[in-house]
């Protein structure tokens, strides 16, 4: 059985900013993949940016410099 693990959650309110995510953090390597939203979180799109916290932190002000427009932001155990 896969253990649980913590993760920063980033959700968007449309597909085109999720997507927009996914090709920004692998244009500059930023470790994450673009997920189904968890069902423990409503928001948005139904899809989101799984990252782990400490690698968030790490990267969090270039994240934020793409000018993608981030629902929200929250630490699940998934």
């Amino acid at each position: 059985m896969r253990q649980k693990k913590n993760y920063m959650i980033l959700t968007f309110k449309t597909t085109t900013a999720a997507m927009a995510m996914e090709k920004k953090c692998g244009e500059d390597k930023i470790p994450g993949r673009l997920i189904p939203l968890p069902g423990e979180i409503s928001a948005g799109c139904g899809l989101s940016w799984r990252i782990l916290p400490e690698e968030y932190e790490m990267y969090r002000e270039k994240i934020m410099s793409y000018d993608i427009p981030i629902q929200q932001a929250v630490e699940v155990n998934i």
